[in-house]
């Protein structure tokens, strides 16, 4: 059976906006709708860094071949494992991979592979 595909609103809000929608929300001022972004970032620059073309790639190549580790994800791409590491943790602050320590080797799983970009102008908190 086929996996669902989830799409995930992402959003882009300057960070002042941020925590002041994030202290409504703490404060019971204001609920998020569900249709709202899950994944935030500050800037179209920040998101090209975390969703740029050579980390989707590394995406599509967790989703298709499921490695068991990075250093095996690495090999995979071609890329050193130190950049793999590196990318693979801000993808993880960022919510769009999980890193789950298995028997001493991190194994990186893809927690979204379709996103759907919401910004503007006139964003609220």
């Amino acid at each position: 059976m086929a996996k669902k595909k989830t799409v995930v609103n992402i959003g882009i809000m300057s960070l002042e906006k941020f925590r002041a929608r994030t202290i409504a929300i703490a404060k019971g001022e204001y609920v998020p709708k569900p249709n709202e972004p899950k994944i935030w970032f500050e800037s179209i620059q920040s998101l090209a860094q975390v969703l740029g073309e050579d980390n989707q790639e590394l995406l599509r190549v967790i989703v298709e071949k499921a490695p068991t580790s990075m250093k095996e994800l690495a090999e995979l791409t071609g890329r050193k494992s130190s950049n793999v590491c590196r990318t693979l943790k801000t993808m993880e602050r960022a919510g769009v991979v999980e890193l789950k320590k298995e028997n001493k080797v991190v194994r990186p799983i893809a927690k979204v592979t379709n996103f759907r970009l919401e910004f503007g102008i006139g964003a609220s908190v």
